[in-house]
């Protein structure tokens, strides 16, 4: 981890209009470009970021899904990491084999590196997207090792320890968050509490990109943030309805130290995997 250089990592969070790709992209690249010039090295989108989320019938799904990473949104993105020589995870609506995943593209200056596929399904997502099925792979990459995992998938430790286990050094997370039951509206996101807890818990960087909004009666919560991999906030939480675009520096090569919590404990080393595995 030691040759891991400082990373600049970006969140952008907007609001896509649900049915309209072309005007979701057209911002999503002039926030990227706003991103880039205040140094990022590495930016995420929030989920369904091409598309809108809250979708209503199997043929709209249909009309607003594309290949990864062949279709026209990961191929825009592609071009655009290629052009400022940056890195991308954008939340993406894919379309594979007639099927539709609500899924993650990783992009580098060189093209597409590799794609997540949603895990855990919320609500309504279960009538449009199938479950992931390419599990929680992570990229090695000229930044660092880099996971993703999308909203819901985040309210499951195994995800983050999974991807702890395979080596992630920052880990993605596109998503929508939503209000949540019983949840004082003044009270810190529900979100926020689970990240937080799992950068400490995992000690990786977490990268987490919501959208703003309310889109066919749905409200989203904002508050974006990254994490230092000790929990505490580098960044965000962002505002609960502006768009915003959060920046921080991260540094892999101090994940080493930043795991030794003193001189006899190490955040991963101690697991007794004797017991729980």
């Amino acid at each position: 981890m030691a040759d891991r250089a400082d990373v600049t990592l970006a969140c952008i969070q907007f609001e896509p209009i649900i049915g309209e790709p072309d005007h979701n992209l057209a911002r999503m690249e002039a926030h990227i470009r706003e991103a880039h010039a205040r140094g990022a090295d590495l930016v995420v989108l929030p989920e369904l970021a091409d598309s809108g989320y809250v979708f209503e019938t199997m043929e709209e799904t249909a009309r607003l899904a594309r290949p990864i990473p062949g279709g026209a949104s990961a191929a825009r993105l592609c071009a655009l990491a290629a052009e400022l020589g940056l890195h991308i995870v954008s939340g993406l609506a894919e379309e594979a084999g007639g099927d539709f995943y609500n899924s993650a593209l990783l992009c580098g200056p060189d093209g597409p590196i590799g794609t997540y596929r949603k895990l855990h399904l919320w609500n309504r997502e279960n009538l449009f997207f199938k479950p992931g099925n390419l599990g929680l792979p992570v990229f090695d990459t000229p930044l660092g090792r880099i996971g993703m995992a999308i909203c819901y998938d985040g309210w499951f430790p195994e995800t983050f320890r999974a991807l702890a286990a395979a080596g992630a050094e920052i880990v993605c997370i596109p998503t929508n968050w939503v209000p949540m039951p019983e949840q004082d509206p003044e009270a810190e996101a529900m979100a926020n509490v689970l990240h937080k807890a799992a950068a400490h818990s995992n000690g990786f960087y977490i990268a987490c990109a919501d959208r703003v909004g309310t889109e066919r009666g749905q409200p989203f919560i904002g508050q974006s943030l990254i994490l230092d991999a000790t929990g505490w906030p580098l960044a965000g939480p962002a505002s609960r309805s502006a768009p915003e675009i959060l920046i921080a520096t991260v540094t892999p090569g101090a994940l080493r130290a930043k795991r030794q919590l003193n001189e006899f404990n190490n955040i991963l080393g101690d697991r007794r995997t004797d017991v729980y595995g």
